[in-house]
Order: C-alpha cells, then sequence, then structure tokens
C-alpha cells in the first residue's frame, strides 16, 4: 500500500513528473477524480515496474489498519428484497394483493394477478423499497466489531455490493446513471429482525428503524474499487460466509432493480451527492429466511468477499458489560 501524497511527491522528483497536487480525503478525491485520474495511473505504472522496500510510504498490506474508505458520506442509503430470491425466502413473494406502481396504477393485470408480487414487478415502472441508514452511527471500519445491542437476539448478515456516487446526481434517467458512478466497495446492512414491543402503534408492520438503523451497523469496505476497473460490475459474484461456512453465493446479474434502475429512482426523490453509497441489496441465505432461524452470536465472525474487490470482516461480539443470550 502507497500513501498517495508520498508516492506523488516521489513521482514528481524521481521522473521529473508535472507538479500537481492530489487530494488525500477521499470525497474530495472523488470529486476532482477526473482531474487527478492521469496522475493515479502514472502512479501506479511507476512503481509497479520499482521496488518500494526502502521507501517510507509504502507498507505491507498486513501492518497498515485500515478505516472505512468514506467517513463518513452525507448519504448512506440501501434496499430491501432486491434479489428474488431473497424476497421470496424473506415472504414478500406472496400472490396476494395487487402491488401499486409509482404512477399510481395497479402493478397486475387479469393475466398475471396469479403471480407473485416480485414476478410481477416491471424495475422501470416500479418503485424499490429504499430506505436510510445512519452513516454517522452506522458506518465502522473493516475488522471493527459490530456490538450486539442489550438484549437484541436476532441479528442477521446481510452482504450488499455498494455504489459509490461520483458526480453530483438528481433527475437521472436510466441512461445518464451510470456516468455519475465512482466506483464499488462492500456494505454490511446489519440487521434487526426481531423488532420492538408495541402494544398499540399507529404504523403496524415492520419498523425500519428498529431493524436497519442499529449502532454500528454498516460495516464498510476494505477499498472502493473504480468502476473503470469493474466492467463486470453487473455480474460479480457476492459470498457471505459466518464462521468460514458459506450463507449467501449470487451473483449481482440477479437484482431485481439494477444500477440504472436504483439511481434514477433515488434521484428523483432526493440529490446525491459524490462519495454517497447505495447499498443494491443482499442475496438469499440470511438467517432469518431459515426455518428454525440461527441469527449471529457472541465470537461469530462474518465475511463478506465481492470478486474484484476484497473481503470485509466483522466480528460479532456482545455489547461490553451484557453477558447476551447466548
Amino acid at each position: 500500500i502507497l500513501d498517495i501524497a508520498g508516492a506523488n511527491e516521489h513521482l514528481i522528483e524521481e521522473a521529473r513528473a508535472t507538479d500537481i497536487s492530489i487530494p488525500v480525503e477521499m470525497k474530495t478525491l472523488i470529486e476532482t477524480y477526473e482531474r487527478v485520474a492521469p496522475r493515479l495511473y502514472e502512479i501506479a505504472n511507476f512503481f509497479n515496474e520499482y521496488s518500494t522496500d526502502d521507501l517510507d510510504f509504502a507498507f505491507d498490506v498486513s501492518n497498515v489498519y485500515i478505516h472505512a474508505p468514506i467517513k463518513y458520506p452525507w448519504n448512506l442509503l440501501a434496499i430491501a428484497a432486491n434479489y428474488k430470491a431473497h424476497a421470496e425466502g424473506m415472504g414478500v413473494g406472496d400472490t396476494s394483493g395487487a402491488t401499486e406502481s409509482v404512477d399510481g396504477t395497479s402493478g397486475a393485470t387479469e393475466s398475471d394477478e396469479s403471480l407473485s408480487i416480485v414476478d410481477r414487478i416491471v424495475p422501470e415502472r416500479d418503485a424499490p423499497a429504499i430506505f436510510a441508514k445512519s452513516s454517522r452511527s452506522g458506518i465502522i471500519d473493516p475488522g471493527a466489531p459490530y456490538y450486539i445491542p442489550p438484549g437484541r437476539d436476532r441479528i442477521d448478515w446481510e452482504g450488499e455490493l455498494a455504489i459509490i456516487i461520483g458526480k453530483p446526481a438528481y433527475l437521472l434517467s436510466p441512461e445518464e446513471a451510470h456516468d455519475h458512478v465512482f466506483g464499488y466497495s462492500i456494505l454490511y446492512d446489519v440487521s434487526d429482525r426481531g423488532g420492538r414491543t408495541r402494544e398499540v402503534s399507529m404504523f403496524p408492520g415492520f419498523q425500519w428503524f428498529d431493524g436497519k438503523s442499529t449502532n454500528r451497523g454498516a460495516p464498510f469496505g476494505p477499498f472502493i474499487v473504480p468502476k473503470e476497473f469493474l466492467p463486470n460490475f453487473d455480474n460479480l459474484r457476492v459470498v457471505t460466509r459466518v464462521n468460514g461456512d458459506i450463507k449467501q453465493d449470487q451473483t449481482t446479474a440477479d437484482l431485481i432493480w439494477n444500477e440504472d434502475n436504483l439511481i434514477a429512482f433515488t434521484t428523483s426523490v432526493l440529490e446525491l451527492h459524490p462519495g454517497d453509497v447505495i447499498g443494491t441489496g443482499t442475496p438469499s441465505g440470511t438467517a432469518g429466511e431459515h426455518d428454525p432461524a440461527v441469527y449471529l452470536k457472541d465470537g461469530d465472525v462474518v465475511e463478506i468477499e465481492i470478486e474484484g474487490i476484497g473481503t470485509l470482516v466483522t466480528p460479532i461480539k456482545n455489547y461490553p458489560g451484557d453477558p447476551g443470550t447466548s
């Protein structure tokens, strides 16, 4: 791993490269990427052929603490039930009722009412279920522990491909979406399936804040890969392991709402900014899809691996001072 400021200075001195500055803060780097990308390529090509053994700005990856790549994005968003098998496994895909599309028309016709809700979805027409997570309270570094909150015993794993926005984006068409993407990373959308006690509720049903905004509930990283290095972003293998056992294994080709649909819909509601993060949903195989379900407990380790990006590791621990229930 190279410290980018030191590597740039070395290139200027040793290769007589043009003296330009490179931002060292990730959101600023993303904002200026079109300007600085040629220099980053120069640095990568130069040091690919150059020994880094005695350089004080070069480090073995095993000796470096890697932080979450962005602290903190303005917007941290995720989508529910965006893989068909996961949606059906969580009970979303029944055949009851007709859905409402974003334009207020029925999502079903006489010929397709027998199909599941998932099968009746038209991504270009129907709205995905997007929710916000707290970037400041949620994002933690790769390798940092997730602490099970006291009294909670249904914490689940959800490995996701994360889209990183590269340009201000508002009211985009699907065809414009990819041009506003910077790159891709890994997000663990920690999910609490247990709900909260509400003897009387104004809004019965699943409470998104309870289930998706758990403290430290967005492990993120370890790396961001710029989009030009992941041309197959729409067919990447996503694998989640718990204590070494594979729990989820699917590719992003199975998304219901793809990148273009997600960004177009999101920007129809709010403006996205450079460095914003969108989790694209999780594959089938979560604990909540099994009967009986076996949820995470103190001592477990969740690993989310996405080809071409890396592996995000999150140890699971009881909240300090809480003996837990396991």
